[in-house]
């Protein structure tokens, strides 16, 4: 190979690395401040009108383009042995093997596959959701609020708990099959 050949392949390898570089000073990843956001959610039970409760976010990011708010991909990982109603029993009920199954499986998984801008201050998100052990494709409706320094997201979502498993035999007919979900992301 002659020097000039071997000049010209540097040369185009700079270029594409000095490429990359500024696709990847356009993007950042933000860590989730995990102490300031939270996920809760609510079904609706016969006996109780309805249940509610929390699940700590463990960790998660969300990449952004330069000069937007509005994520390129998101991802969260959620502590569900720390399912918390405010009601012993329930708790215990939630974390068992009838519902969570927390046990075998202590954490839920969200990672973006799609994120589609509405408004200047809205998105739609599609991504899969790992609860119980059961991975499922889930849709989120989020509204942008904060701004470039702490962005914070309010997200909402219709989770069929059925899809990912949760079928209890004796109290199934009393309790919804949908769950609201609400997620309030705020980031570093």
């Amino acid at each position: 190979m002659s020097s000039r050949h071997l000049i010209a392949v540097g040369l185009t390898w700079l270029a594409v690395a000095a490429g990359a570089a500024r696709l990847d000073a356009a993007t950042t990843e933000r860590a989730i401040d995990v102490a300031a956001s939270s996920a809760r959610f609510s079904v609706q039970h016969v006996f109780v009108q309805r249940v509610t409760g929390s699940v700590p976010i463990l960790s998660g990011s969300v990449t952004l383009n330069s000069g937007s708010l509005v994520p390129l991909a998101a991802s969260a990982v959620l502590d569900a042995t720390r399912i918390d109603t405010g009601e012993a029993d329930q708790t215990a009920a939630l974390r068992g093997p009838d519902f969570f199954d927390t046990q075998r499986f202590p954490t839920w998984t969200f990672h973006s596959t799609k994120v589609e801008p509405e408004t200047p201050s809205t998105f739609s998100m599609d991504g899969m959701l790992t609860i119980h052990g059961v991975t499922q494709p889930e849709h989120l409706e989020v509204t942008i609020r904060g701004n470039g320094n702490r962005p914070e997201y309010v997200a909402t979502a219709k989770i069929d708990r059925h899809a990912f498993g949760m079928k209890t035999v004796p109290l199934d007919p009393a309790i919804g099959t949908i769950v609201d979900v609400t997620l309030d992301v705020i980031l570093r």
